[in-house]
């Protein structure tokens, strides 16, 4: 059921979502094309919010920022993932893997390679900080429309 907590925190990770992405996109090797990068994202974030932080809305300050750092945290790890296996998808369109085996490898390897890449303290600070927002207004927005 459709709600103003729900709303608000879609709205939130998916502006999250795409702050992270312009602070990323530059980090990246020029090799790799960016295509939908950032809709993508911000896709995910939305859903996210929508999904996870949305329903966990309420209590106070503490369970707001807890909410929104859970919420960040499984907007990054959903970005790192669904990115790796587009980027494993292109690969494999080229057909440069020999089975399914190298496949999934391939999509550790280049999550673990994005998570790298994001490894940096003003992606980190965001991420907190975003999330920590994030949570409070979701909250709030759980408190002025039940």
């Amino acid at each position: 059921m459709p709600t103003g907590a729900k709303l608000m925190a879609a709205i939130c990770l998916a502006v999250l979502a795409f702050v992270l992405s312009q602070m990323i996109i530059p980090l990246l090797p020029e090799t790799i094309q960016l295509g939908y990068f950032v809709p993508v994202n911000m896709a995910i974030g939305a859903l996210t919010g929508w999904g996870v932080m949305g329903p966990r809305a309420g209590g106070g300050i503490k369970m707001g920022i807890s909410n929104g750092l859970t919420g960040a945290i499984v907007l990054v790890l959903w970005g790192v993932f669904t990115q790796a296996v587009l980027e494993m998808l292109k690969h494999s369109l080229r057909k440069k893997y020999d089975g399914l085996g190298e496949a999934f490898i391939a999509v550790i390897e280049f999550g673990s390679e994005y998570i790298l890449i994001m490894a940096t303290v003003p992606i980190a600070l965001t991420i907190v900080v975003g999330g920590a927002i994030s949570g409070i207004i979701t909250n709030r927005a759980k408190k002025n429309w039940p």
